[in-house]
């Protein structure tokens, strides 16, 4: 594989986490409409992530692995404490509001991760360049078009078949009670995404000391295990809310924790390891388009003029913000360039294969 094709694996690989993200957001929601409960399939999904990466600290050769020493493995646990609260933020969020909405507030990551990256003085940002501009530009209109999906509706692209109903007072009621609901479940999907983000700077620490990415997700989750074990003996008290049936809500949590879990955060954190905090979190506006559309399919929510406008000028955004990235990238590259023409070929083959062994 030419340094080309190899360069365009993390642009592929966070399309794929955040289509997997969105398609989690829907199933959830499925689920939770379907009765089961929040607090016991977060247990079941982190369960079942950490029985699917328990070789992982086994298989890995030790030899190419760096020791972990106390220092990471403190990291690792707030790292896992950090992705608890992100995790019951968003299960809870979406419980209240809609899929939609979540991965709308989604969107506010890059803004977190930005700011958190430069507090952390791992992004440094040059207002007179083209490449930061782009960036700048590119994320408040991702941002201003996900709130333009979510707040502004618009007239339907298809009517409902359905008469409207009359207004009556017990339904003026369910709707406030809604609307409040839906209030809520916002707070918590913003609160979601800054501890998403604060995640994200996180993995970044830790990358550097100990580049091993399936262990470190092993440890996250196995954590992770243990937190959401602890509260949902606590808070569910209902020995039928542990009962798994074969229904949506077991379907909800073997996606939910082999594809939204194992691969997708794994995925997730190898594309952080060769790109960086920002521009994994730039790739977030694309999950408010992916949900509108699978909330179409599977949830029946309905298309609307507004849904339309807003994932164009999320996509707008989206490409102004790669472009800055490709920018950047490019500078990098000329100004290493003279450097690098002084190693020769058989230096950066040993280099590949040890990134390559400790992923």
């Amino acid at each position: 594989m030419d340094g080309r094709a190899w360069g365009s694996l993390p642009f592929v690989g966070m399309i794929m986490v955040v289509l997997a993200q969105a398609g989690n957001m829907v199933v959830m929601k499925m689920a939770m409409s379907d009765g089961i409960n929040k607090y016991t399939m977060a247990f079941y999904c982190n369960a079942l992530s950490s029985l699917a990466l328990l070789p992982c600290p086994f298989i890995i050769s030790r030899r190419s692995c760096p020791p972990l020493t106390f220092s990471v493995f403190r990291k690792i646990f707030l790292l896992a404490l950090v992705g608890f609260a992100s995790q019951m933020s968003g299960f809870v969020g979406i419980d209240y509001s809609s899929p939609v909405l979540g991965t709308a507030l989604m969107n506010l990551i890059p803004a977190f991760t930005f700011i958190l990256a430069i507090f952390s003085r791992m992004e440094k940002v040059n207002w007179k360049s083209s490449s930061s501009q782009a960036k700048l530009v590119g994320t408040i209109a991702s941002i201003l078009g996900a709130f333009l999906v979510t707040l502004y509706k618009g007239p339907p692209l298809h009517r409902s078949p359905l008469p409207p109903a009359s207004v009556q007072p017990h339904r003026l009621l369910f709707v406030l009670s809604r609307q409040s609901n839906w209030i809520l479940g916002g707070f918590l999907l913003a609160a979601e995404a800054f501890l998403m983000s604060s995640a994200i700077i996180v993995q970044a620490f830790i990358l550097k000391n100990y580049p091993v990415v399936m262990n470190i997700m092993f440890y996250v989750m196995f954590f992770q295990t243990i937190f959401s074990g602890l509260l949902s003996f606590v808070i569910v008290r209902e020995p039928q809310s542990w009962i798994l049936k074969v229904d949506v809500g077991l379907i909800a949590i073997l996606y939910s924790a082999l594809v939204a879990g194992v691969f997708r955060l794994t995925l997730g954190i190898w594309c952080l390891k060769r790109t960086g905090p920002v521009f994994v979190s730039m790739f977030q506006p694309l999950g408010t388009v992916f949900a509108v559309v699978l909330g179409f399919i599977f949830l029946g929510e309905k298309l609307h003029i507004g849904s339309l406008i807003g994932a164009t000028v999320i996509v707008m955004g989206f490409y102004a913000v790669v472009w800055g990235k490709s920018k950047e990238e490019e500078k990098a590259i000329e100004g290493s360039g003279v450097g690098e023409s002084l190693a020769s070929s058989s230096d950066k083959i040993p280099l590949l294969q040890d990134k390559a062994s400790s992923v």
